[in-house]
């Protein structure tokens, strides 16, 4: 078992991409934050892409809010710089839509009701979009420099592989045959299937109603033009998640589910050849008071009862037995890990007894990352 060593990695200034990725509620956005904070308190030039519904990064970095534009944060020391920035998918879905349709297609598109559904609750379009906008920093940083390190923190998701499936899913939606077959049902290779599309177009439109099968047709007659781009484009993100500039963190906290889903993601990457870096095992629960079991508290607090003295003494030390039976199967369950893991680096953070909400706090979980 090798420790993950994280000043390496991002002060080596080959890697260019960072991605953090687990299952939700494990630390991947504050991970990412403090390790884009670090690299660049450390001289690297940072934009982080965050996708979290709570905001709580912008009140982290000192900024008001984010959202679909980097924004420079203040307060970071040293030479280097950063920028941070939270997706927005309804409006990178639309910056994809103006930049590869003519304005006049571009129009019918955003105003189509099939479209505003589709870019706004599609499941998947979040990943999609998450890895869209990767590819847009990553051009942008390539023409202009302006960056030399992308931190991304995937979407919190019900499965940690989500975030490599869905782009080749809204891919294949958009570029599907049943949406070629609404926008020219008794044309080409369909002419001769005419009568049985016709009758599936009646069954559709008794079942989702008229004018919801005349938005979709409308929208894929609008979009006809953009199919090719979204399998194109995601092709290429993908690749350019497989260069050897590019860095997976899986993040996981000693819970048997987020274990779970850590380790079938280190496995999927693996057979995606996808550049894996190691493991954060993250809020792992420790104690100053290490040598003081949690067997021991409570026989402790048992005699203090038991002689009715100190009941304030008693309750800490049954208070300290909890917290020592927890430090025990966090340990217990990260070890297992661990040795089921042996040729991944891995790093332990400790849980503090405070979220973070400041530079100063994510600087506390850089230098804890960055200290095994």
């Amino acid at each position: 078992m090798s420790e993950l060593d994280l000043d390496a990695l991002i002060d080596d200034p080959t890697t260019r991409i960072v991605v953090t990725c687990g299952s939700g509620g494990v630390g991947k956005t504050t991970t990412a934050a403090a390790l884009g904070l670090r690299a660049a308190e450390r001289g690297r030039k940072v934009v982080v892409l965050t996708i979290d519904p709570a905001r709580r990064l912008a009140q982290s970095l000192g900024l008001t809010e984010l959202d679909n534009t980097p924004r420079t944060v203040a307060g970071v020391g040293g030479e280097g710089r950063l920028d941070a920035m939270m997706l927005d998918m309804k409006r990178t879905f639309d910056e994809v839509v103006l930049a590869h349709a003519t304005p006049e297609k571009a129009e019918q598109i955003l105003a189509n009701p099939f479209y505003l559904a589709l870019s706004s609750s599609f499941a998947g379009t979040q990943e999609y979009m998450a890895m869209e906008k990767l590819g847009q920093l990553h051009k942008q940083a390539e023409a202009s420099g302006d960056w030399d390190l992308i931190v991304v923190d995937t979407p919190p998701s019900r499965s940690a592989l989500d975030f490599l499936d869905a782009p080749e899913r809204l891919a294949s939606l958009l570029e599907g045959r049943f949406l070629r077959l609404l926008l020219a049902p008794a044309k080409g290779p369909f002419r001769l299937m005419s009568t049985a599309v016709n009758m599936a177009m009646s069954v559709m439109n008794k079942v989702l109603g008229a004018q919801v099968l005349t938005d979709v047709q409308t929208f894929v007659a609008a979009f006809d033009t953009l199919f090719g781009g979204f399998r194109a484009r995601a092709d290429k993100t993908v690749a350019l998640l497989r260069e050897p500039h590019t860095a997976f963190l899986v993040v996981a906290a000693p819970q048997n589910d987020a274990l779970r889903e850590a380790s079938y993601f280190t496995e999927r990457l693996r057979e995606e050849n996808m550049p894996l870096a190691g493991v954060v095992l993250n809020r792992v629960t420790n104690s100053e008071a290490m040598d003081l079991s949690a067997g021991r508290s409570i026989a402790a607090a048992e005699k203090l009862e038991e002689a009715e003295k100190s009941p304030l003494t008693a309750a800490l030390l049954r208070l300290h037995a909890d917290k020592m039976q927890q430090v025990v199967a966090d340990h217990k369950r990260a070890d297992r890990f661990k040795r089921g893991h042996r040729s991944i680096p891995t790093v332990e953070v400790p849980a503090l007894a405070d979220d973070v909400h400041d530079l100063t706090g994510l600087r506390q979980i850089g230098e804890l990352l960055s200290s095994p």
